[in-house]
C-alpha cells in the first residue's frame, strides 16, 4: 500500500487543432512534425499512438515546477495528455482507466523501471491509499481523514528545493532489478516500508500526526539503505539542519537523488529561517481533491 497526496496546480495541458502543419509540441522546447513517427518527445507519441490521432494538433505544455525532481512530472503529463486527448474525441473517461492505460505506455510500452502511484495520483488526487493486487489490480481508497487533521496536516507540511535534478531511471532501475532477482535484503527494505504504509494510514486516520512525523523519518533511514544514489552529503546536511529547527520527520520526495526534501513540522516559521538561510527555496502548496479534470473545452 502506498500513501499519496496529490500537489494542486502542477500541469497545464492545452491540445487544440492545428491545421497550418501536421503537429507542434511545446514543452522544454518546441519540436515540430509531419506526422507521429518523427515526434521526439517519446510520452506524447506513445499517447497519440495509443488512441489513434493523426491529424495535425498543437500540444503546449506548462509546469510550475521543473522536471526531474521526484514529484511525477512525468506520470502527470501522461495522464493528463490522455485526459486531454480523449476530450478531444468527444470521449468521456474515468480516473481509473486513464491511470490504467497511462501505466501501460509508461511501464510496459516505454519500459521505464517505476510504480504506478505517480499515474493513479495523478488521476485521482486527494490524499489516497493505493494497493496493488497480485493480478495488477489497483484498489484506490481515500483515507478516512478529519478536517481538522487534514488543515493541520497541510499547514504543517513544508516542502524545500534542494537544488538536485536526477533521473529517476537511473536510480529506480537498480531497484528493479535487484528486486525481480528477490534480492533479500530489497525484498525486506520493500516489505518494511509496505507495513509503514498501513501504520502512515492508520496515524492520519487516527489524527496522530506527531507520529506520521516518526513514520516519515523512519521511511527516509530505510529508504537511504536502497541505494548509494538515494542521498548525498549536501542532501544528509539539509535534513540534519531541519530535524535540529523544528522538523519532527522527513523524507526526500521520489526515487531519491535529489528533488524537493518535505518536513512536518509544529514549527514552520523556525524551519523556513534555518532552511532559507542554508539556501534553500522553499514551495508552498496544498491539496488537490480533483485529480486530473478538463477545465476548459471549446
Amino acid at each position: 500500500m502506498v500513501l499519496s497526496a496529490a500537489i494542486d496546480k502542477y500541469m497545464y495541458l492545452a491540445v487544440k487543432d492545428h491545421f497550418d502543419l501536421n503537429f507542434r509540441i511545446s514543452y522544454s522546447k518546441t519540436e515540430f512534425a509531419d506526422t507521429v513517427d518523427q515526434i521526439d518527445h517519446r510520452i506524447v507519441r506513445a499517447c497519440l499512438k495509443t488512441l489513434g490521432v493523426t491529424r495535425g494538433l498543437e500540444i503546449v505544455s506548462m509546469a510550475d515546477l521543473p522536471a526531474r525532481t521526484g514529484l511525477g512530472s512525468s506520470s502527470s503529463f501522461t495522464v493528463g495528455l490522455l485526459h486531454a486527448l480523449y476530450a478531444m474525441q468527444g470521449k468521456v473517461v474515468g480516473p481509473d482507466r486513464l491511470a490504467r492505460e497511462a501505466c501501460a505506455i509508461e511501464i510496459e510500452q516505454l519500459h521505464a523501471p517505476i510504480g504506478k502511484q505517480d499515474q493513479y495520483i495523478a488521476a485521482f488526487g486527494g490524499l489516497t491509499a493505493m494497493t496493488y493486487c497480485p493480478d495488477g489490480h489497483v484498489r484506490v481508497e481515500p483515507l478516512a481523514i478529519h478536517q481538522e487533521t487534514l488543515y493541520s496536516l497541510e499547514d504543517n507540511l513544508c516542502l524545500f528545493f534542494t537544488g538536485y535534478t536526477r533521473n529517476a531511471s537511473e536510480i529506480l532501475k537498480d531497484q528493479d532489478t535487484r528486486s525481480k532477482v528477490k534480492d533479500r535484503s530489497m525484498i525486506d527494505n520493500l516489505h518494511f516500508v509496505k507495513d509503514l504504509g498501513y501504520r502512515s494510514r492508520k496515524a492520519l486516520e487516527e489524527g496522530d500526526l506527531r507520529e506520521f512525523a516518526a513514520l516519515m523519518h523512519c521511511h527516509w533511514e530505510h529508504k537511504k539503505t536502497r541505494s548509494q544514489g538515494m542521498s548525498n552529503p549536501h542532501i544528509d546536511e539539509y535534513y540534519e539542519l531541519a530535524r535540529a529547527n523544528g522538523a519532527l520527520g522527513g523524507k526526500l520526495i521520489g526515487a531519491g537523488g535529489g528533488g524537493f526534501l518535505m518536513f512536518y513540522t509544529e514549527d514552520n516559521k523556525r524551519l523556513r529561517h534555518a532552511m532559507a538561510q542554508a539556501g534553500l527555496r522553499e514551495v508552498r502548496f496544498r491539496f488537490d481533491f480533483e485529480g486530473t479534470r478538463i477545465v476548459a473545452q471549446s
